[in-house]
C-alpha cells in the first residue's frame, strides 16, 4: 500500500533572519511548556517553536494551516511536484507570502539528520510517520521530537491536527480548523443530498493486487463524512485483522457489492484499464455504471489519508464525482 495520505492564519517561523511578528507568537506562549505523550515516552517543549521541522505526512500541512511555515518538510514524491512539494501545500506557502520551506532529501531508511541539523530547529513534528525508537532517540539530541501517539503511520489525521496544535501552543486554533473541516464536510453534504444513505466500497486496482480500504482508514473516513455508508460486504469480506485495509482475490471482486464504488488510479489509462478488464466488468457497480473515478496521483494523495490542508483542496470536485455516481444508482 501507497502511504500517502484553508485559510492561513498569521504566519510564523518562516525561517529567515527576523523574528515573526509579536501578534503571531503572543498567543501561543502562554500555552507552554507543554508535554506530549508517545509511542517512544513523552517530550516536553518548553517555549513557543520558531523554527518547526516536520516528517511524515500531514504535520508540514497542519502547522501551516495553523499559521507557522515550518523551516524544513520532506521530499513527496508521490503528488508532489519536481521539488516534492505537494500543490496545497505550496498553494498555501505561496498565498502567504512566505518562502518556500527547505525540501529535505528522499531518503527511503532514516531521516537525513545532518540536513535537519543544519536547518537549527526547536521542534522536530512527526505524529504521523515511520520513525523508529532509535531515530527518535537521534532526532531527539537535535531538537525536541514528537513522534506517532501509537503504531508507526497510524495516527488518525484529526489527531494529527490536535497534536500540532498542543506542539505549537496552539491548541484552540487546532479545534477550530477541525470544525471548519467538519463544516465544509457537512456544506457539501447538505449540497449533495443524493448521497445520504447510499453505501460505498472504496477500492485500488494497482499492480496486481485489488485493495479494499475499511471504514478505519482516514479516506473512508472522510468520504462516510459527506452523508454515505460503508457498504456491509466491505468487513464482510475482510480476512485477518487487517484494521485499514486489505486485498482481495480478483476472482471475488463480484462479492464486493455496494451502491458505489470509488476506484483510485494513477492515470486516466490505468482508470480505463481497471474497468474494461475481466475482473472490473465482473462487479455490479462497473455494470451499473455506478462507480466514482478518483484519477491522478495528486488527486489520490490529497485523501490518503487527507490532511489539515489537503481535505478540502478539491473537496467540491470530489463531492461531485461522488454525486454522480450517486444519480447514477437512482437512474
Amino acid at each position: 500500500m501507497i502511504v500517502l495520505l484553508c485559510a492561513l492564519a498569521a504566519m510564523t517561523g518562516c525561517g529567515g533572519d527576523d523574528d515573526p511578528p509579536a501578534s503571531a507568537t503572543a498567543p501561543a506562549a502562554a500555552a507552554f511548556p507543554v508535554t506530549i505523550d508517545h509511542a517512544f515516552g513523552a517530550t516536553t517543549i518548553d517555549d513557543a517553536p520558531q523554527r518547526v521541522v516536520t516528517w511524515g505526512w500531514g504535520s508540514a500541512d497542519a502547522a501551516i494551516a495553523l499559521g507557522v511555515i515550518p523551516v524544513a518538510i520532506p521530499f513527496q514524491s508521490y503528488g508532489g511536484d519536481a521539488q516534492g512539494v505537494l500543490p496545497w501545500i505550496r498553494q498555501a506557502v505561496e498565498d502567504a507570502g512566505a518562502p518556500m520551506p527547505e525540501v529535505l532529501p528522499d531518503t527511503a531508511e532514516e531521516p537525513p539528520y545532518e540536513r535537519i541539523a543544519a536547518t537549527e530547529p526547536d521542534l522536530i513534528l512527526a505524529p504521523y510517520s515511520g520513525i523508529t525508537e532509535e531515530q527518535y532517540d537521534l532526532l531527539s539530541k537535535i531538537a525536541p521530537t514528537v513522534a506517532f501517539p501509537g503504531e508507526a503511520w497510524a495516527t488518525p489525521w484529526r489527531d494529527t491536527i490536535r497534536i500540532v496544535g498542543t506542539a505549537l501552543g496552539r491548541a484552540p486554533q487546532a479545534g477550530a480548523l477541525l470544525d471548519d473541516i467538519d463544516a465544509a464536510l457537512a456544506t457539501q453534504a447538505d449540497e449533495h443530498p443524493e448521497l445520504e444513505g447510499k453505501t460505498v466500497a472504496m477500492v485500488w486496482d494497482t499492480a496486481g493486487t485489488f485493495y479494499v480500504y475499511r471504514p478505519a482508514d482516514a479516506r473512508v473516513e472522510a468520504t462516510l463524512a459527506l452523508g454515505l455508508r460503508s457498504a456491509p460486504a466491505v468487513d464482510a469480506l475482510a480476512s485477518g485483522d487487517d484494521t485499514f485495509f486489505y486485498t482481495l482475490s480478483r476472482e471475488r471482486v463480484d462479492e464486493l457489492e455496494s451502491d458505489i464504488l470509488v476506484s483510485f488510479a494513477d492515470t486516466p489509462q490505468l482508470s480505463r484499464a481497471f474497468l474494461a478488464s475481466a475482473h472490473g466488468r465482473t462487479m455490479p457497480q462497473v455494470r451499473n455504471g455506478t462507480v466514482a473515478e478518483v484519477v491522478g496521483k495528486e488527486f489520490i494523495a490529497a485523501v490518503s489519508p487527507p490532511t489539515a490542508l489537503s481535505l478540502t483542496w478539491r473537496l467540491e470536485e470530489y463531492t461531485d464525482i461522488l454525486a454522480a455516481a450517486a444519480r447514477a444508482v437512482d437512474d
